[in-house]
């Protein structure tokens, strides 16, 4: 499986079908608001992950009553209950899916095929069980849940081994030592724009606000983008950053996060300024 997956990553093939279906995801679903609240925005934390709970857990929860003598009608619930909830999980994903890198939408496409089709065998087994062919209904729900299993194990590698949607930045705090650490002279900063500087080799920003100022972790939660280049911009009367990547928008003030494609905050460290020095230590 490890070979295979590698092999998908490099397969340019799937482009084919990946980039027509990136521009159509991203052509539909084009408000920035629906785009934000389907990242996870709101949340701080992506949507898709928590989203598919329902379905996956419907699905398992019927293949247990499906070994149960007289539990049909509950089986019968749970496995239609959770081919309906795929759908706004399979909306969330594709959101998140058209804003990854190459490699990561390759495997991405194959992991949506593979839950199609399983999304395909649970909508076989709810219609042989509405018509009283509960025995097909079975075979097409355990089918099913075979072929989400082969597709979770695929979102497993897209998520821990290319890091899909996880925060690319977190990694760097274990980067950095205990105690606090002089940035420089509060003087020498200028008023309300973005300046970087560096805490054991790792990249920060900062921003000066009158006497308060915030220092974050230079790299983009979403895909490493370089926040110390981004732009500065208002957002609902707050000052925050734009990731010239992607546009992801944080919060200076605190980190958060008001616009996708991340659905994770910025990280920002706690300041402190001694004898007109500004320091900043982990959280």
């Amino acid at each position: 499986m490890r070979a295979l997956l590698t092999k998908i990553e490099q397969n340019t093939r799937l482009d084919r079908v990946g980039d027509p279906l990136q521009r159509a995801v991203q052509a539909v679903l084009r408000p920035q608001r629906i785009r934000d609240l389907l990242h996870g925005v709101p949340l701080g934390h992506p949507l898709h992950p928590a989203m598919v709970q329902v379905p996956v857990g419907s699905w398992i929860g019927a293949a247990v009553l499906d070994l149960m003598p007289g539990q049909r009608r509950a089986a019968t619930t749970l496995t239609a209950f959770g081919t309906v909830s795929a759908v706004p999980a399979a909306v969330a994903g594709l959101n998140d899916w058209a804003a990854l890198a190459p490699d990561q939408r390759r495997v991405g496409l194959v992991h949506a095929a593979a839950n199609t089709v399983a999304v395909v065998f649970y909508g076989g087994s709810v219609a042989a069980r509405l018509s009283g062919r509960h025995g097909i209904g079975r075979a097409l729900s355990m089918a099913g849940l075979g072929i989400a299993s082969v597709g979770a194990y695929i979102g497993g590698h897209l998520a821990y081994k290319q890091g899909a949607q996880v925060s690319q930045s977190i990694s760097e705090l274990h980067l950095i030592s205990q105690g606090w650490h002089p940035l420089g002279d509060l003087s020498s900063v200028p008023q309300r724009q973005l300046i970087t500087k560096e805490i054991d080799d790792v990249s920060v920003i900062l921003y000066r606000h009158g006497d308060d100022v915030t220092v974050m972790l230079e790299r983009c939660p979403h895909q490493s983008g370089p926040l110390g280049q981004g732009e500065v911009q208002q957002v609902d009367g707050h000052d925050c950053v734009v990731c010239p990547w992607h546009g992801s928008t944080f919060r200076l003030n605190g980190g958060e996060v008001v616009h996708g494609p991340s659905g994770s905050d910025g990280q920002v460290l706690p300041t402190r300024i001694r004898n007109g020095m500004i320091e900043a230590r982990l959280p």
